[in-house]
């Protein structure tokens, strides 16, 4: 059964009237380029895409409980590399079977399931004609002793495409000693994932330790985060994947980078509506999709989690969400009722854009 707008608001609690009346007085909603059931033809069509690009961003946009809306919902499953498998799939083990995570994207509704060449190569012949299949091609791996950060090329463009892949996935860890390496990497490979016809998602992440400060963690700001979604579009990715904003002002108190006054006060406010309007901003005005990540699993508060995170990209012109570790770390059941709400709130007429 959906959830009614009377069931967001009660698990948005004590918050429901600031999420779902707030009115942005940033950046008008006129102004941007809004998800839609024309997105394709509305904002790729005109671009350098080619005819097989936008038959595979058009298959991921009408694919599953959202198909045909403009809104995306994609179970991410690269966790067994990035956060180890022991840690992420001891919560329910039946995920150590790739099998299982294909399964739970196609029956929880999803556009596209996202996860690696392994992964999705050990079934791909079974299911890469019934969901697009985003390939993530680097990782960071945490059995270097002791633990560095970087993304790894753990697979190439050409492995994806001939498993049948509709898109390549990327990390680039922005800010960090490394993200030149990775942004030169990355854009030559999504160049080629466009030349033979693939859509090209980035997860664009911050990574320096000097980001956090005086206890706070500027890895999460509007401002930080903002730039990273632009050098992001910059390297032509066609969607971008970034955490959702909880403060702002990473570049004054880190005091590097350039600002402007205005960033902080016209450009955004302090409501979480607004400051993922300016990550949505930052993405050419929503003409590349933002899609922000679903988080950590917390247990019994995952669902009002999910939830609350989708109003806030909804409202904020977002284009959807992307939940991994929330739907997975539970038994398959769960996972799809997880899954299935956070599309409810996308489907949900009364959720507007703010």
């Amino acid at each position: 059964m959906a959830l009614t707008i009377e069931k967001i608001r009660s698990l948005l609690g004590d918050e429901a009237d600031n999420l779902l009346n707030h009115e942005c007085k940033t950046i008008p909603k006129e102004k941007l380029h809004l998800p839609g059931p024309d997105f394709v033809d509305r904002i790729f069509v005109p671009s350098d895409r080619s005819s097989n690009v936008l038959r595979n961003l058009s298959w991921m946009f009408n694919t599953g409980r959202l198909a045909g809306t403009g809104y995306l919902s994609i179970l991410p499953v690269d966790q067994g590399i990035e956060h180890s498998a022991g840690a992420s799939f001891a919560p329910n083990p039946d995920y150590f079977d790739p099998e299982n995570i294909v399964r739970l994207a196609i029956e929880g509704g999803c556009n596209a399931v996202a996860s690696t060449l392994g992964v999705l190569g050990a079934v791909s012949r079974k299911y890469a004609h019934k969901i697009p299949f985003i390939v993530k091609i680097n990782h960071n791996e945490l059995l270097t002793y002791p633990n560095k950060y970087d993304q790894i090329l753990f697979a190439n463009v050409e492995q994806a495409w001939n498993m049948g892949a509709a898109a390549v996935g990327a990390t680039v860890y922005f800010g960090s000693a490394e993200s030149n390496r990775q942004i030169q990497e990355i854009s030559e490979a999504f160049k080629y994932a466009h030349e033979l016809g693939m859509a090209t998602i980035l997860w664009a992440y911050l990574r320096n330790t000097a980001f956090k400060h005086e206890g706070k963690d500027y890895h999460l700001a509007a401002d930080t985060t903002g730039q990273a979604n632009h050098l992001g579009v910059t390297m032509e990715a066609d969607i971008i994947k970034q955490k959702q904003p909880e403060l702002n002002g990473g570049f004054t108190a880190l005091k590097f980078g350039k600002t402007h006054p205005d960033m902080y006060s016209k450009l955004t406010s302090d409501h979480p509506i607004d400051l993922t309007r300016y990550q949505v901003l930052n993405c050419y005005m929503g003409r590349i999709g933002l899609i922000n990540s679903g988080g950590a699993s917390v247990g019994a508060g995952d669902l009002a989690q999910a939830v609350r995170t989708a109003v806030i990209n909804k409202r904020a012109g977002g284009m959807g969400l992307i939940s991994g570790r929330k739907a997975f770390q539970r038994p398959m059941k769960e996972g799809i009722e997880l899954l299935n709400a956070i599309q409810d709130v996308f489907l949900n007429k009364e959720v507007t854009i703010a």
